[in-house]
């Protein structure tokens, strides 16, 4: 926080006490810091950057904010999610002159459309920043071999028989290998394609198979081609062997086609304790 120092002496400019002027244009120029914790269902947006003609969530939330604060705000993501991929959590920060006033939480969910929740408002460091803060991030890729009218938008129906034990075998090596060149989108402006898997596994769930991973970063279209790939694999397409070939390639066109956008969720982003004020 700023100090308003003790001056010796009064200093007047054209008849303005200087000490009371800085103090006061220090407390103006002050702004707060929020995180916002939200998720929402990705059908009906082209992802979480603001796009050009295009709905999108971060532009949602501006809107939101900024009518309800009285002033133009931005938020900042944790992450970029593409068109139709959904998010059960995400975080985004911002900065106001002011703290937001208790009823902020009831009157955002209000004013925002159905497809968009937000759960907590959390005032943190000015320096805390919700993308490069977040030490891990998690996704899950859910898939159903059945079709089902209940999971069309949320799940991808691959009416295929697939050998999960030979998905989860392939999937082992992803431990073995840090750049991930094969699965990134290319032509992006990443300064690296390294990134440290910490899980990655295939559940068999009752009425779906779901794909489990966990990173300290992620690529553009990562998790979509990996499980492209991995399917590939169940299918008995190509040898579980392969996939250590196909990301030592640093090829993206050796790899499996991108899983559909609407089977995949953003489940976690963490960040360090005293980053969320410990909360």
């Amino acid at each position: 926080m700023y100090e308003c120092v003790s001056l010796k002496s009064e200093i007047l400019i054209n008849g303005v006490n200087l000490k009371n002027y800085l103090c006061a244009r220090l407390k103006i120029s002050h702004r707060l810091r929020y995180f916002v914790q939200l998720s929402y269902f990705g059908k009906n947006y082209h992802g979480w950057q603001i796009q050009p003609n295009a709905s999108s969530v971060q532009e949602a939330l501006n809107e939101a904010l900024s009518t309800i604060c009285n002033a133009e705000i931005y938020v900042v993501g944790a992450g970029r999610t593409d068109t139709g991929v959904h998010a059960r959590e995400m975080w985004a920060h911002f900065d106001v002159e002011n703290e937001l006033p208790k009823n902020t939480l009831h009157r955002i969910n209000r004013y925002l459309g159905p497809d968009i929740a937000v759960h907590r408002f959390l005032p943190v460091a000015d320096e805390a920043h919700v993308r490069f803060d977040a030490t891990e991030r998690s996704y899950e890729y859910h898939l159903v071999q059945e079709k089902n009218p209940f999971l069309k938008d949320k799940a991808w129906h691959c009416p295929y028989p697939l050998d999960v034990r030979r998905m989860n075998k392939a999937a082992e090596y992803l431990f073995n290998h840090v750049d991930f060149t094969s699965f990134s989108k290319s032509r992006t402006q990443t300064k690296t394609n390294n990134c440290k898997i910490k899980s990655a596994y295939w559940e068999q769930q009752p009425d779906r198979l779901v794909f489990h991973i966990t990173a300290d970063r992620f690529l553009r279209n990562m998790v979509r081609a990996i499980v492209g790939t991995l399917v590939n694999i169940g299918r008995g397409k190509q040898p579980i062997e392969s996939i250590n070939e196909i990301i030592e390639a640093k090829d993206r066109s050796l790899a499996g086609e991108s899983a559909p956008a609407h089977g995949l969720f953003l489940t976690r982003v963490q960040y360090p304790k005293d980053v969320l004020n410990g909360r």
